[in-house]
């Protein structure tokens, strides 16, 4: 098997966005996690898994935030900020961060020996866009791989991803098969 170049994060692949009844389900949930199988293997030991977590205390805009959805204020081991079953055992690596983005210091120094960043997971028109664009700014060459990804829905996918494509070269928007494609 070949290994693809670079790491892959898989962003928020949490109960919150799976469940159905969750107020923040993403109805292309089970699509992108199955374009997420598929780029494991390829990745190996290059994977971090990412969650969104409630702040203890919300601060400036995050308070109105909050506001809208206080179901979310719960405590990070509280069950709808776990990773799914399936992505759970894998997550081998784990980066925590209650702000949409994801480019923390840990997960710049685990894509700096390669630079390349290889991005799957939800939500396109949030939290993977607002990680994709602060790597981009901080040098890193991001990989978007669309159908491993979903939106809040397929319009904000749809929208997301055309603006991402937007800031090639910095950002290229592919598939799963070309993700894999890119072997080192």
């Amino acid at each position: 098997m070949t290994t693809a170049f670079g790491h892959l994060a898989v962003i928020d692949m949490q109960r919150v966005f799976a469940e159905p009844d969750s107020p923040w389900a993403t109805p292309r949930f089970e699509r992108a996690a199955a374009g997420v199988r598929l780029l494991l293997p390829a990745f190996g030991e290059r994977v971090t898994f990412t969650r969104f977590l409630a702040p203890d205390k919300p601060e400036g805009t995050w308070q109105a935030y909050y506001d809208q959805w206080p179901f979310a204020l719960q405590p990070p081991d509280a069950p709808l900020w776990r990773l799914t079953d399936e992505f759970a055992v894998r997550a081998r690596h784990l980066v925590d961060a209650p702000t949409f983005g994801k480019w923390t210091p840990e997960l710049a120094q685990r894509v700096a020996p390669t630079g390349r960043l290889v991005l799957a997971g939800v939500s396109t028109d949030c939290c993977v866009l607002s990680t994709a664009l602060a790597a981009a700014d901080a040098g890193a060459e991001v990989l978007v791989v669309a159908d491993a990804c979903a939106g809040v829905d397929d319009d904000s996918h749809a929208k997301a991803l055309h603006i991402m494509d937007l800031y090639r070269p910095l950002i290229r928007v592919v598939t799963v098969a070309e993700a894999v494609g890119e072997a080192s």
